[in-house]
């Protein structure tokens, strides 16, 4: 079923005008994107199950001039990132584009190839590589590079990485420090909301199209494939590191904090060419990610940019972890220093507001890039925003307290807005001056109105049509992909209600077993639902043989602490089960209760206060309401 509707005239007009705000004469980077076609890729790709895990051809639609339905400059954007092919970027330089999110590199060494940043899963790795084989050159894959530890750069490793060659020394996998810890981490306290949010933000259940999602601004999609993860065999620590991989000299700039926990940058002086991961790209980045997940640096991205200048400012052609390269010394000079002051601006002037005394929205209102850093294709707000993160930024330092004393404690969503909507002389009276402000094109005030009223009654129909009519057409308009995603589920949702369906999903048997006991127990921790231990106290002693670990576990006061270690006495029970249940319960393959069912657990001592403790431990949904209460 269809559930879109056409753009009204309120947004044909924003949409225009956009055709006048921006240099769209300039096809500079249409040529770069182009350049060094080697080999198209079309298709599909699937798994073993036959399964489509990514679809090259999904994009085709993007053709011609942008229609009434998308922004002019998120149009072109989306028509760049989704060109999908072999490119050459330099003699020894590949680039396989358009594969997923993510983009990967094939450095040409002695013996092989240098694979950098593999894609989210393995079923497009191995395209590319058999492409780059049939294309370029039939080698082997001797070293991998993880750029940083967000999923889409490494979690297809094993489509060209074997363990055994890993183990005798003929493949190495190079990471920043951090890496393991950071890539496995962000996934699991937080796993669940952040997949429900990642709906939302990469347009999951919109569909494809001029009325759903054009991709991400930052890459295409993410695909649905297998994801895997392997332990690096080489830590970059500190900038000015260099490595000799099969013959290729390697500069590295450690930048950790900025886009991610765990980043690095690098530099092949015998090629003068410069790879900037993801902190150098083509699109004005995210502080802060729209699935949620801890703030970043904005100052500390700037002063990365700032060291890379003056590190690789020599640098002849510049590639990256997303988009198409940069060709000549002058050009990649003006990105890096384009982008540099993009954060710096960005951070500075949020910083001299707030102590100014504005609060994020009025910070989010003011700031106006200067016309030099706005006009910028590579700075323009397809993946993060200056209205996100200039708020992520005061959150940053300040914290969600703006200091106004009515918004120190205010009531729940709920009630909030069932009192606003009283005031406001109830459903009826607020829909009917919603519908005047809506064929005004005032969709920012009648998305805040009517959402009360769903908040108030989410039984009011035409409140809720009303409301998905405003987000759709606040998402035609977005000049920013991961906004257009969420606008577009947002009204999806609001017509159809939340209905289930197979999304990407990023944990994987090797991201688990790359997790420490430690972690696991800290993730138990969490699920625990406090309120209800009540007087509920135990000691257990944790025991896991065959990793030779022991911890002992105190429950009390509606939380559990874990300690490294056994306690010979004054324990309730000794619990013992090897690594591998552990991981099976992460994954979601059995569950504690199955597992002790199963003999896969055995209990020495009081096993009721044991299985008295399973029972408090919380599951999450995936599928929890987001536009309604």
């Amino acid at each position: 079923m269809n559930y879109s509707k056409p753009a009204t005239e309120a947004t044909i007009a924003a949409n225009k005008a956009v055709l006048d705000q921006l240099p769209f004469d300039d096809t500079t980077d249409f040529d770069n994107a182009n350049k060094g076609l080697v080999a198209e890729a079309t298709g599909q790709i699937k798994n073993d199950k036959g399964e489509v895990v990514w679809d090259i051809d999904r994009w085709k639609f993007l053709q011609g001039d942008a229609p009434d339905t998308v922004n002019p400059s998120l149009w072109r954007q989306a028509q760049l990132i989704t060109m999908a092919g072999i490119y050459k970027v330099a003699d020894g330089i590949y680039q396989a584009r358009g594969f997923d999110l993510s983009v990967q590199s094939f450095i040409r060494s002695d013996n092989g190839w240098i694979v950098v940043d593999p894609p989210i899963s393995c079923e497009p790795m191995e395209l590319e590589y058999k492409m780059i084989r049939e294309h370029v050159e039939d080698l082997p894959v001797v070293a991998v590079i993880h750029t940083h530890s967000h999923i889409d750069h490494f979690g297809g490793v094993r489509a060209v990485i074997d363990d055994a060659k890993v183990a005798a020394g003929e493949q190495r996998v190079i990471a920043p420090v951090g890496f393991l810890e950071e890539s496995v981490s962000e996934n699991v306290m937080l796993g669940n909301a952040m997949s429900r949010r990642k709906m939302y933000m990469y347009g999951e259940l919109v569909g494809y199209g001029p009325q759903g999602s054009v991709g991400a601004g930052l890459g295409p999609m993410t695909s649905a494939g297998r994801v895997t993860l392997l332990p690096p065999t080489d830590i970059i620590t500190e900038t000015g590191q260099e490595l000799n991989v099969d013959g290729v000299r390697i500069i590295f700039q450690n930048a950790p904090g900025a886009e991610a926990p765990a980043e690095l940058c690098f530099y092949l002086p015998d090629f003068k060419a410069l790879c900037g991961a993801e902190i150098l790209t083509h699109v004005h980045h995210n502080v802060y990610t729209l699935r949620g997940a801890k703030i970043r640096d904005s100052l500390i991205w700037s002063k990365h940019l700032n060291e890379m200048l003056d590190l690789f400012g020599d640098a002849e052609v510049e590639f990256a972890s997303h988009h198409w390269p940069t060709w000549g010394n002058e050009e990649i000079v003006d990105l890096i220093k384009g982008q540099r002051d993009l954060y710096r601006y960005t951070h500075d002037e949020t910083v001299r507001l707030a102590n100014a005394g504005y609060t994020p929205e009025e910070i989010a209102e003011q700031i106006t890039l200067p016309e030099n850093t706005a006009k910028r294709f590579a700075n323009r707000d397809y993946y993060g925003s200056v209205s996100h993160n200039t708020k992520s930024t005061y959150v940053y330092y300040l914290g969600w307290f703006d200091a106004n004393p009515a918004n120190l404690h205010p009531l729940p969503p709920v009630e909030t807005a069932r009192k606003t909507v009283e005031y406001m002389g109830g459903a009826d009276a607020v829909i009917a001056k919603a519908k005047v402000d809506f064929d005004k094109g005032e969709y920012r005030w009648v998305a805040q109105a009517l959402k009360d009223v769903v908040y108030a009654d989410d039984t009011n129909k035409e409140a809720k049509e009303l409301l998905a009519d405003t987000f759709e057409q606040l998402g035609y308009q977005s000049e920013n992909g991961t906004w257009r995603n969420f606008y577009l589920t947002g009204a999806l949702e609001l017509r159809r209600g939340v209905e289930e369906q197979i999304v990407t999903v990023t944990a994987s048997a090797d991201s688990v077993q790359a997790m420490s006991v430690e972690m696991f127990l800290d993730y138990l921790a969490m699920r625990l639902r406090g309120p209800e231990v009540g007087d509920l106290q135990a000691v257990f002693n944790l025991n896991l043989p065959d990793i030779g670990e022991d911890y002992v576990l105190e429950l009390g006061n509606g939380v559990l602490h874990h300690t490294a270690g056994r306690k010979d006495e004054g324990f309730d029970a000794t619990i013992t089960f090897p690594r591998s249940v552990l991981d099976s319960i992460v994954l979601g393959q059995t569950t504690i209760d199955a597992a002790l069912a199963a003999g896969d657990v055995t209990i020495d001592g009081d096993k009721e206060s044991f299985v008295a403790f399973t029972k408090l431990l919380d599951d999450f949904n995936l599928w929890f309401n987001i536009v309604t209460p």
